[in-house]
C-alpha cells in the first residue's frame, strides 16, 4: 500500500474510530474518561445517525457502533426482561409536530384532534433497571447494549433513594430510571478528590457512571449518587393506566421523581413547555440534554408499540446546538460500500458544545454547489470551497454540518470545487443515477475501497459476526491477494493454516494464537440465520429491517434465491410478488434486481451456500386464528388505521400483503372497498368485514 493512502485511512480511523474506542475503554472499564460526556455521547450518536442516514459513508463495524459496551468480566451479565430501547430524537418543533401527526395517523385519528402527552426532563445520567420480586429488591442492572447489562445490585443498594423493600408492590416490579449526581455535589466530590490527591472527574455523568460501577461497594456508598425513577420494565400487575399516575405511584413506592413534570393536551402545549424549560434549565441542579415527550395513556402506548429500536409513543426533544466558525482545510472523497462518493470537509479543529470537531459532511455535489436535492438554492446559492470560513453546527449535538459561508473572507484566488469524474480509488468513471443526488462508482469488486467496505460489512456483527477482522487485517490480506471476496474468507484456513506453505501466523502482526482465534471465529460463523445472510450481501437499500422482511416472507434461502433469479430475468410474477410484500420499497426491489443480474454477485451467492449453513427463518411460535395466514386489507377501516391493523396482524403471526395473489388467505374489507374486493371474490378468497375482523382478533 502507498504511504499516502495508508495515511489517509489512518486519519479516518483516528477521527471516527480510535477516539470512540479509547473513550469506551477509559469510561466503561477504567472509570477514567478521556472525553467529556457531551463528547462521548455525541460521537456515539454521530455513528448511529450516519449509519441510518449515510450508510455508504461508514461501515457497520461492530466495535465502534455498539451502544455502550459488553459487561466486564468483573460484573455478571444480565439479560433484561424487556429491552431498554433508545428514543428517537427531535431537533426542532417541526420534528415534534411530525411525531404528533405520525401518532395520530397510526391510530387513525383526525390530525386536528388532541392527544394527551407528558413532558419530562431528559436527565444526563446512567440508566438503571431495578427488579423487585414480592417487594424485595433482587437485581439492579445497567443499560449495557440495551439487551445485556451489568449486575450492579450491591452498589445500587447503597443509593439512599432506592428502596430495598416495597410493601405494596406487585409480585414482579421492574422500575427504570437514571442514576445521577447533582451539580453541587459534583463540585464537592471533586474537591474531596483533590484533597485525597486522586484524579478529579470530568463531569457529573461520568462521575455517576464510574461510581456505580465500582468493584468495591464501599466506595460507591461514599459517592453522592441519586436516582430518578420515570418508567417501568416488566410488571406482573400494573395498577395504573397512564404515565402521570405512574409517577404518583412511584412516589408512593418511595422513589424520587422529577418535579419538572408537565401534562400537555397537544403539540402547542409541548412547544410552550420546551420554550419555557429552555429558560430555566441552566438553574437546575442536575444536567439535562433535552425533554422527553410521552403519550400519557398506556393503552395508546400499547397500541402504538415500537419500531426496531425505539418506541413510537415517545421522543426526545434535544436542545438547540451551538455553532462556530472555522476554516475548511481540504475536501476529501470517501468511497462507500455501494460505490457512493461522499465528500467530507476537513476542518481546522474547533470546539462545539464541548466536542472537538475536525470534519463535517458535505452530503453530495449539489450541496457543495449551493443547491438541495430538488435543485432549490440553499445558503443563498453560495457554494463551498477549500479555504472558506464556514459556520459549523452539530445537528442534535450529533452530526457536524455546514450552515453558511462567510464570503467576506473568501480569497480572490479561491476556486470552485470540482467534483471528481473518476473514482479516487480505482480510477473508474463515476456517474449520477437518474433521480438521485449521489454520484457513484460502479466498478464494484474492481474498486478496492468498495471491496474493503463490503468485506467489513460482511464480517460485521449484524452479518457473519467474525471477530478478528478489523480494517487493518482485511487490508493486509487484500493486498496479499488472500481475500478478494467473501468466499475467500472460508478458504483461508485451508490455504493458509498452520501447516500450509505460507501460514497466516507468520505474517506481520499475527501469531499462532491470533490466527487460531480467527480460524475458530470463521468456523463459528458458518451457521447463519437467513435474514443475517441476506443483510451480509451488502445490497443497496437492503438493510437489517428489509433483510428481515425478506427472510420472513421467503423462509428459505433456496426459495429466495430462485425468486431473485427469476426477478433478474424479468419474470413478472416474481416482480409482482416482491413488490407486494408490505414494507419493501421500489428502491430495494430495483437494487435486488441489479444485484442478482450481476455475474460476480451470482457467483458469490452460488458459492457461499456450499461453504456455510443458512438457517431457515424461524417464525415465532404464535397460536392465533390468523397465524401463518396471508392477509390483505382494503377500503377504509373505522376503528383503526391500516398501520395499526397491519401491526396487530403481524404480532399475531400473519403476513400482510398489499395486493391479492394466489397466496392470499383472507381479505378484510372496510368502507369503499374497490377492485381488490371483486378480485378476491373472483378467486374464491374468504372476505370478512371490519367487525368480523375485530371479533377474530379478540379471540
Amino acid at each position: 500500500m502507498k504511504k499516502s493512502k495508508e495515511k489517509e485511512i489512518k486519519k479516518k480511523i483516528i477521527i471516527l474510530q480510535k477516539e470512540i474506542e479509547a473513550a469506551k475503554i477509559d469510561y466503561f472499564q477504567n472509570d477514567d474518561p478521556l472525553l467529556s460526556d457531551s463528547e462521548y455521547d455525541s460521537l456515539i450518536k454521530r455513528y448511529k445517525e450516519f449509519k441510518k442516514e449515510y450508510p455508504s459513508l461508514f461501515s457497520n463495524y461492530d466495535k465502534t457502533l455498539n451502544v455502550g459496551t459488553v459487561a466486564l468480566s468483573s460484573f455478571n451479565k444480565v439479560e433484561h426482561s424487556k429491552p431498554l430501547l433508545s428514543l428517537a430524537n427531535a431537533f426542532n418543533s417541526s420534528d415534534v409536530k411530525n411525531f404528533d401527526e405520525s401518532i395520530k395517523r397510526f391510530l387513525g385519528m383526525d390530525l386536528s384532534s388532541d392527544i394527551e402527552y407528558v413532558a419530562e426532563p431528559k436527565i444526563d445520567g446512567l440508566s438503571l433497571s431495578i427488579r423487585y420480586e414480592k417487594g424485595n429488591l433482587i437485581l439492579a442492572s445497567t443499560r449495557g447494549d440495551g439487551k445485556i447489562g451489568e449486575d450492579v445490585t450491591h452498589n445500587a443498594k447503597t443509593i439512599s433513594e432506592i428502596p430495598h423493600y416495597i410493601s405494596s408492590a406487585p409480585d414482579i416490579l421492574e422500575v427504570r430510571g437514571e442514576v445521577y449526581i447533582l451539580k453541587s455535589d459534583f463540585e464537592k466530590l471533586n474537591q474531596y478528590q483533590q484533597l485525597q490527591n486522586q484524579k478529579t472527574f470530568a463531569n457529573p455523568r461520568n462521575a455517576a457512571a464510574g461510581s456505580l460501577r465500582q468493584l468495591d461497594s464501599n466506595i460507591t456508598k461514599k459517592r453522592p449518587l441519586k436516582f430518578f425513577a420515570y418508567t417501568l420494565g416488566e410488571i406482573s400487575n400494573n395498577p395504573v393506566d397512564n404515565q402521570k399516575d405512574l409517577i404518583d405511584l412511584l412516589k408512593k413506592y418511595g422513589f424520587k421523581t422529577t418535579q419538572d413534570f408537565y401534562l400537555c393536551k397537544n403539540f402547542n402545549e409541548l412547544n410552550r413547555v420546551y420554550l419555557n424549560f429552555n429558560q430555566i434549565k441552566a438553574n437546575l441542579d442536575y444536567d439535562v440534554d433535552g425533554l422527553v415527550y410521552k403519550v400519557n395513556d398506556f393503552k395508546l402506548q400499547k397500541r402504538l408499540g415500537a419500531r426496531s429500536s425505539s418506541p413510537r409513543w415517545a421522543i426526545a426533544h434535544k436542545f438547540k446546538p451551538l455553532e462556530s466558525f472555522t476554516k475548511i482545510l481540504s475536501i476529501e472523497i470517501q468511497v462507500g460500500r455501494t460505490g457512493t462518493l461522499s465528500p467530507v470537509a476537513k476542518l481546522e479543529p474547533v470546539e462545539i458544545g464541548g466536542v472537538i470537531v475536525s470534519s463535517a459532511t458535505l452530503h453530495n455535489e449539489d450541496f457543495i454547489k449551493g443547491f438541495d436535492n430538488n435543485g432549490n438554492k440553499i445558503r443563498g446559492g453560495v457554494d463551498i470551497r477549500v479555504g472558506d470560513l464556514v459556520s459549523v453546527y452539530r445537528a442534535g449535538d450529533v452530526i457536524p454540518k455546514i450552515k453558511s459561508v462567510s464570503l467576506s473572507e473568501r480569497s480572490i484566488n479561491s476556486k470552485e470545487y470540482i467534483f471528481p469524474k473518476y473514482c479516487p480509488d480505482c480510477g473508474n468513471e463515476v456517474k449520477k443515477e437518474k433521480n438521485e443526488s449521489s454520484i457513484r462508482c460502479h466498478a464494484g469488486l474492481s474498486c478496492k475501497s468498495q471491496v474493503i467496505e463490503r468485506l467489513k460489512h460482511f464480517v460485521s456483527k449484524q452479518a457473519f459476526s467474525i471477530e478478528g477482522f478489523a480494517e487493518k487485517q482485511l487490508l493486509q490480506l487484500y493486498d496479499l491477494d488472500w481475500i478478494k471476496s467473501p468466499t475467500d474468507i472460508f478458504y483461508l484456513e485451508t490455504k493458509h493454516g498452520h501447516n500450509s506453505k505460507i501460514p497466516l501466523k507468520n505474517l506481520d502482526n499475527w501469531g499462532e494464537k491470533s490466527a487460531d482465534n480467527l480460524f475458530k471465529a470463521i468456523e463459528k460463523s458458518k451457521k447463519i440465520p437467513l435474514n443475517k445472510f441476506i443483510f451480509s450481501l451488502g445490497i443497496r437499500y437492503v438493510g437489517e429491517v428489509v433483510a428481515s422482511m425478506l427472510a420472513k416472507y421467503y423462509i428459505e434461502w433456496d426459495i429466495f434465491y430462485d425468486k431473485m433469479k427469476n426477478l433478474s430475468q424479468k419474470n413478472n410474477s416474481a416482480l409482482d410478488e416482491l413488490v407486494n410484500i408490505d414494507g419493501i420499497g421500489l428502491k430495494s426491489v430495483h437494487e435486488l434486481k441489479l444485484f442478482f443480474s450481476n455475474k460476480v454477485s451470482l457467483e458469490i451467492t452460488l458459492e457461499l451456500p456450499k461453504l456455510i449453513e443458512i438457517e431457515k427463518y424461524q417464525q415465532k411460535n404464535i397460536s392465533s386464528p390468523i397465524s401463518d395466514m396471508s392477509l390483505v386489507f382494503t377500503g377504509t377501516l373505522e376503528t383503526m388505521s391500516r398501520s395499526e391493523a397491519k401491526s396487530i396482524a403481524e404480532n399475531m403471526g400473519a403476513k400482510v400483503s398489499s395486493t391479492i395473489s394466489s397466496n392470499t388467505n383472507l381479505l378484510i374489507s372496510g368502507i369503499s372497498s374497490g377492485s381488490k374486493l371483486n378480485r378476491a371474490r373472483d378467486k374464491g378468497i374468504k372476505v370478512i368485514t371490519e367487525n368480523e375482523w375485530l371479533e377474530l382478533i379478540k379471540k
